[in-house]
């Protein structure tokens, strides 16, 4: 286990837990989505964050933004959105008679792109460079984008009218695809007094921000956080199980499309960022286990039959879980 009296390791943790614990004291009921939106922070992983309008997503980002210098925009997605209102553009200057990039909302190291199925498929794929790359191209020039850099999409589910679903290219893109419930009884009980609470005093500002280098430094040492050859068996064994094979073949005859390495590579990240966060410099199944449907459901494409037989990707890999054990 990690040695709490080693300062550098400590002193790299606590800003973050400190971070974490500013974000929750303004949630309620949360705390499952800020730690993955930690996870993707720390990675340089890229999240989609789906639930029901009025559960606090936005509001989570923005509150995760207030404790970080990266710099953060919002952008409210639209159908008559452009590329270029993402990524900027060439402007003219009549004063030096030559044109100039004017950067985009997507030039800050936390972005929050909100409805992204909104978007028209032109918008979600000039993301795609953007997430994919660290870089956006205009006008034939490419541009570099800060690091750290995140982006965090919202999607609503309940409406279809006016959206563009996310092709499955786009989806791959992001390392965790984290679905927001609605409050129990309790919770939302509490989320009435918090928000009477800020109508009558305004919230705190949190006394100190974590910088970009901070984050590159954790993310440094995340990555050092050790996976066993037994945990990373058991992550092969729970993504090649969706291509076919002995280990679950009914499971397989469900899927169209696969889990690919992406996924895997994904999870071991996520794994290594959650066991850091934890406190921990070495990773166990159960954070497969808290990881595995955020990071590998998105991926997959069942066949119709699977679908109109009400499953969901998600409900494959609970059953994979059920299925396959660690070694």
């Amino acid at each position: 286990m990690l040695d709490e009296s080693d300062a550098p390791l400590s002193a790299l943790r606590s800003p973050v837990a400190a971070l974490a614990q500013n974000v929750e004291a303004r949630l309620i009921g949360r705390h499952p989505l800020v730690e993955k939106l930690l996870v993707g922070l720390i990675c340089g992983g890229h999240l989609l964050v789906e639930g029901a309008p009025g559960l606090a997503k936005t509001r989570a980002v923005k509150l995760l933004a207030t404790s970080l210098d990266t710099g953060f925009a919002r952008i409210q997605c639209t159908p008559d959105l452009m590329p270029s209102d993402l990524t900027g553009t060439s402007v003219f200057r009549p004063d030096t008679g030559s044109f100039e990039f004017v950067a985009g909302p997507v030039f800050h190291g936390l972005v929050l792109v909100d409805e992204i199925n909104r978007a028209p498929p032109k918008v979600q794929s000039a993301l795609l460079e953007a997430m994919g790359e660290g870089q956006v191209t205009v006008a034939g020039q490419t541009y570099p984008l800060p690091e750290p850099f995140m982006v965090v999409a919202t999607q609503n589910p309940i409406e279809h009218e006016g959206t563009f679903p996310l092709p499955e290219a786009q989806l791959d893109r992001f390392m965790l695809h984290v679905i927001v419930t609605m409050p129990g009884p309790d919770d939302e009980r509490a989320i009435l007094d918090l928000v009477e609470q800020e109508t009558i005093t305004a919230p705190p500002m949190p006394l100190e921000t974590v910088s970009g280098g901070h984050v590159l430094q954790a993310r440094q040492a995340s990555a050092q956080v050790h996976v066993s050859p037994a945990l990373k068996d058991y992550i092969v064994r729970l993504v090649t199980a969706t291509r076919g094979g002995e280990l679950a073949p009914d499971m397989a005859a469900m899927i169209e499309h696969p889990v690919s390495p992406r996924g895997s590579l994904a999870l071991a990240a996520g794994v290594r960022t959650l066991a850091w966060l934890r406190g921990r410099d070495y990773a166990t199944p159960e954070d497969v286990r808290e990881l595995a449907a955020d990071a590998l459901a998105h991926r997959m494409v069942l066949t119709w039959r699977a679908a109109a037989d009400g499953i969901t990707p998600r409900d494959v890999v609970d059953r994979l879980l059920e299925r396959i054990e660690p070694l």
